[in-house]
């Protein structure tokens, strides 16, 4: 299943603004409630549908993550990507987005089909938590994980390799046929 349009208009959670609503959106607007509302996370410090962007055949290209946590200072935590899938099939995909995320790469990374959740070290891909839901830390708890799990930047040789892993990924995922709903413009 890929992201598409519903044509409709819904409330975001987050910033409280109109989005449009589809077949993704429910989930992002869910997970962003229990980071709230269950775990503590401010809602300042998150933002939906961040893009990763970087240049790509000569052109500039933009993968979405669902969710990004950053820390008082606007420095990266966390990002989460929604999976339509296996979450343990979309680990290599979502450390590249968290490599490539910002300025720096965010030490941390979780992937979830909203049953499972794999809670990543960006800096070494090792799988810090694995179960349901449960898995996500209270946000006291993920910026003393981030602090003890530093991501130090990419050479260019790595961050050139982790952008034609990223690209490559979702190409193969969106063929193009979601009519843009995967990509939509990064804020």
């Amino acid at each position: 299943m890929h992201e598409e349009s519903l044509n409709r208009v819904i409330r975001d959670y987050l910033t409280g603004e109109d989005v449009e609503e589809t077949s993704y959106e429910e989930f992002r607007q869910a997970l962003a409630r229990l980071l709230v509302e269950e775990r503590g996370y401010p809602k300042d410090r998150m933002c939906a549908k961040a893009g990763v962007c970087f240049p790509m055949e000569g052109k500039d290209y933009t993968r979405m993550v669902d969710l990004a946590v950053s820390d008082v200072s606007g420095a990266p935590l966390l990002v989460v990507i929604f999976c339509s899938g296996e979450p343990g099939s979309y680990i290599r995909e979502t450390l590249a987005a968290a490599r490539l995320f910002g300025d720096a790469p965010a030490p941390l990374a979780l992937i979830t089909d909203t049953k499972e959740a794999l809670l990543l070290r960006v800096a070494d891909g090792h799988i810090l938590a694995r179960g349901g839901m449960r898995t996500i830390p209270h946000f006291d708890e993920l910026t003393r994980l981030a602090a003890a799990s530093p991501a130090p930047r990419l050479s260019d040789e790595a961050i050139n390799r982790e952008r034609r892993i990223l690209f490559a990924y979702s190409e193969l995922l969106s063929g193009g046929c979601c009519a843009g709903a995967c990509r939509p413009t990064a804020k």
